[in-house]
């Protein structure tokens, strides 16, 4: 008997029903994810099964060197099929982590393998796997369309060309919509060589280096613009922390001068500037219709000896601690709906413990003219959080202060072409979420009420909530 039966994750009869019955077959709206748009522009085809698993996953990197597996063996030159076995050998101790579950759903959704991958038959299914990418001409177009996806949102720099987003628009072959995301933390990091670096890749657009904020922000503005042009429903944006510090414009100049001229910045005047400049752009966002999404809460390249040899988001990174950021969220929500220019938000918190606060806090702000169903969203369980006990906790805690039944669900997140099988993940564990509730007699046997629910939260909310005003998706 196969390990991931038809009935994984789904413990009651009434959450099999609802899963088999509505959520099984319902679309993929991925809102948010990292997929390379050059790769699926050019629909580049996999030549190993390594290439697709292991390249950029820092998940399963973080579980190899827990393992033991040198860094050789991980992101190092080692072969692909010793890269292979080192993470066989690995996942057979990745039971409880939620990466054991993702590895045999991909193995089963795509490659038809209901084998447990282990030290002992990896090299069988290695070969099974990349047979299967040789016989199926495996290609990253026909990898997102097989997994039943409708609509990509890409992660994308203010100074992209988005030249890879107009040759997919122009593949009449290729169905499924891709959209640029819009994500100007390079903006933000005004104390180190990113924002210089930034400044000068805005030179090369415009001509021209902003030289004050307010030329900045006129330059950010044509680029929304830009992205507009090219379907873009959403921004993004990575705080390490929640903040709200006010400052007056002749202190937004100095701080601005200050890092144009890369002098030293104290922690104030970045949290100052960061305020600033979180609301500018909300302002932008709001006149287009886009959704801002904030993930806060990393504690990033935390490994110095690796950050100095991979870089970021190889897999050092963790959960931070903060105070204060209940009020700092609240007020930097206050500031954008007070001055009447709240877009669309939706907030990812990496600290779980904030789960309340966050959910507590979106209900404050969802007062809208517009007939914006929940306006302000609490988001899916992200990063740390996208695990079975993570999922339930957000959801609990929306259910709490908001609307369930308005969630726009589960985002994939993802550097890989292969996870899609998250979302199917997350419908089980909803589906069998809503009918424990149903079975224990909290929620009611409402035939039509549960389809609708699960319908919404699986793809219909998403869908609805991204459309701009009048348009289409």
């Amino acid at each position: 008997m196969s390990f991931i039966d038809k009935d994984f994750m789904l413990l009651n009869e009434t959450g099999k029903h609802l899963y088999h019955d509505y959520a099984e077959s319902m679309p993929i709206f991925d809102y948010h994810c990292h997929l390379s748009p050059q790769l699926i522009a050019h629909n580049h085809e996999f030549e190993t099964i390594t290439e697709i698993w292991l390249a950029g996953d820092h998940y399963k990197w973080r579980a190899m060197r827990a393992n033991g597996i040198p860094e050789e063996k991980i992101t190092g030159n080692a072969s692909p099929e010793e890269k292979f076995k080192a993470w066989a050998e690995t996942t057979e101790a990745t039971i409880g982590n939620p990466l054991y579950h993702w590895t045999h759903l991909e193995l089963k959704t795509y490659f038809g393998i209901e084998e447990t991958l282990n030290s002992q038959n990896w090299k069988e299914i290695y070969d099974k796997m990349n047979q299967v990418i040789r016989e199926e001409k495996l290609t990253t177009q026909k990898l997102i369309q097989n997994s039943n996806v409708t609509f990509v949102g890409t992660t994308d720099s203010p100074t992209d060309s988005l030249k890879y987003h107009d040759q997919i628009e122009q593949d009449t072959a290729f169905s499924v919509t891709v959209a640029p995301s819009f994500r100007p933390d390079e903006a933000f990091h005004i104390q180190d060589e990113r924002f210089s670096g930034f400044l000068e890749r805005m030179e090369v657009i415009f001509g021209e280096k902003p030289a004050t904020y307010n030329q900045l922000m006129e330059q950010l503005s044509e680029r929304v613009d830009y992205f507009d042009k090219r379907g873009t429903l959403a921004s993004d944006h990575a705080l390490d922390k929640m903040i709200f510090e006010e400052a007056s414009e002749a202190e937004i100049e100095t701080i601005f001068q200050k890092a144009v001229k890369q002098e030293a910045i104290t922690e104030l005047e970045k949290d100052q500037y960061l305020t600033r400049i979180l609301i500018d752009l909300a302002h932008l966002y709001h006149e287009k219709g886009w959704a801002m999404q904030i993930h806060f809460g990393a504690l990033r390249n935390a490994n110095r000896y690796w950050y100095d040899r991979l870089g970021p988001d190889t897999g050092f990174d963790s959960i931070m601690d903060s105070v204060g950021e209940a009020k700092a969220l609240n007020q930097l929500l206050d500031e954008m709906a007070y001055t009447d220019s709240l877009p669309k938000v939706i907030l990812y918190n990496l600290n779980p413990t904030q789960n309340h606060i966050v959910a507590s806090a979106a209900s404050n702000f969802q007062t809208n003219d517009e007939g914006i169903k929940s306006k302000v969203q609490f988001g899916a369980g992200w990063w740390f959080n996208d695990t079975e006990a993570g999922m339930l906790k957000q959801m609990e805690a929306l259910a709490d202060h908001g609307l369930l039944m308005n969630f726009v669900g589960m985002l994939t997140d993802s550097r890989s072409f292969l996870s899609y099988p998250r979302h199917d993940y997350f419908r089980r564990i909803l589906c069998d979420f809503i009918g424990k509730q149903v079975e224990e007699g909290k929620y009611p046997k409402d035939e039509n009420l549960l389809k609708q629910m699960i319908e919404n939260i699986c793809y219909n909310n998403a869908i609805n909530y991204f459309r701009k005003s009048g348009g289409q998706v």
